[in-house]
């Protein structure tokens, strides 16, 4: 296991974001509060604050563990198999 609690660091990618907002909610024209996008295939997904929740939402149908957020100026991110927060991942 890394150091950091996480055995899934070794799964982030260097991904092009798959939408400027939330994928889903550009479709059904609903609005969303942050982004967050996954390091595995990147996905653009709303958070956990956001009613539709899309990020979590494309983790429990892909498995992809590892979301960054997708807000300027933040790079934390998050696995949620591990439940792990990391204050920096790389872009």
């Amino acid at each position: 296991m890394d150091a950091s609690g996480c055995q899934h660091l070794g799964q982030i990618r260097d991904v092009t974001p798959s939408a400027d907002g939330c994928e889903e909610c550009l479709r059904m024209g609903d609005t969303w509060v942050h982004l967050r996008i996954c390091r595995t295939c990147g996905h653009v997904g709303c958070c956990d604050s956001s009613k539709n929740k899309h990020a979590t939402k494309h983790f429990h149908a892909t498995q992809h563990p590892i979301v960054q957020s997708f807000q300027p100026g933040e790079s934390w991110g998050y696995c949620y198999v591990d439940d792990v927060m990391f204050e920096r991942l790389p872009r």
